[in-house]
């Protein structure tokens, strides 16, 4: 086991440095002087444009600001400065926590209407409630998240109040705690719970015509523990896979849904930081959201073993 997480770890390293060159060279071609905008309109001292260039290697060739920048990240575990002279880790700490909260919110969220609702359709193959039950997951799939967060915003936030008086779901900010993530979780959530609910239904229905779940029912077991203790556990396996990986995308999909509902979180940084053409942000912000895929990653196939004893690692 030890072997295996190190040679995991090992392999790792390219994809980090893959994806951050291939993020930085991005944002390096983005047209435009990030310099002239901190001043906007303003006129700027050339002496002072000078200065601050040279200080940020912009006048260097890509490979060699690349190199600059991930020599601090790996040796120093600097992320580096805006260019507003803001060290990126200051202006992520609390920002990260957000988006965090967020996707875990919409992580359980999915988790627990795409199995429950997956589970339902599979036992109810071919009936009324499998068929609206794949409608509305279609239909999920299908809107836009922008489209389902202003819908939602509308009304669960502004007609539901007009009705009860009562702001149960706030749209906008984090001023009411967990009460805050819980619309814009279930929008960032909304196309991960479709996908899951179907994997869901295949996984099962998929496990139930095995010949070891005939076995058991033939042997007199009850069908809640025939679908519990031995399909359910197995129809899991790919279930879990799609949830570790799935953290990584709702971080990292959460620019939209930040951005919908004013959420203080790393998305809308990401955002800003593509707009203002600051490397070290969005270079930072994307190295932590690979770092969360590889430990999701990592987690899930440790988790394969707890799941299917006959998965062993050497």
């Amino acid at each position: 086991m030890g072997r295996y997480i190190i040679r995991r770890l090992i392999q790792a390293i390219p994809v980090l440095l893959g994806a951050t060159l291939f993020i930085f060279a991005i944002v390096f071609a983005l047209p435009g002087d990030p310099i002239a905008a901190l001043a906007g309109e303003k006129r700027q001292d050339p002496n002072i444009v000078a200065i601050i260039r040279d200080q940020y290697h912009l006048n260097d060739p890509l490979l060699l600001q690349y190199w600059y920048y991930i020599s601090g990240v790996l040796f120093r575990g600097d992320f580096g400065k805006t260019f507003a002279g803001v060290p990126v880790t200051q202006l992520m700490a609390g920002k990260f926590q957000v988006t965090l909260n967020l996707a875990l919110v919409a992580l359980v969220m999915e988790a627990i209407i795409g199995v429950v609702l997956g589970l339902w359709a599979a036992l109810r193959r071919g009936r009324a409630s499998d068929t609206m039950i794949l409608a509305s997951t279609l239909l999920l799939i299908s809107v836009p998240t922008l489209v389902t967060g202003f819908v939602l915003q509308l009304w669960l936030g502004v007609w539901l109040k007009r009705v009860t008086g009562t702001q149960i779901f706030p749209i906008a900010g984090i001023d009411s705690g967990l009460q805050s993530y819980l619309l814009p979780g279930f929008v960032l959530a909304g196309t991960s719970i479709a996908y899951l609910t179907r994997l869901t239904r295949t996984s099962l229905v998929e496990t139930l015509r095995s010949d070891y779940i005939r076995t058991a029912t033939a042997k007199g077991l009850s069908r809640r523990r025939v679908i519990g203790r031995h399909g359910l556990r197995n129809a899991l396996i790919p279930l879990v896979t799609y949830l570790g990986a799935d953290l990584g995308n709702l971080m990292g999909g959460a620019v939209i849904t930040e951005t919908i509902f004013n959420l203080p979180g790393i998305g809308n940084q990401l955002y800003q930081g593509v707009y203002l053409r600051e490397q070290p942000v969005v270079v930072g912000i994307v190295t932590v959201l690979v770092l969360v895929y590889i430990v999701a990653n990592l987690i899930v196939d440790l988790l394969y073993a707890v799941l299917d004893p006959r998965i062993r690692y050497e």
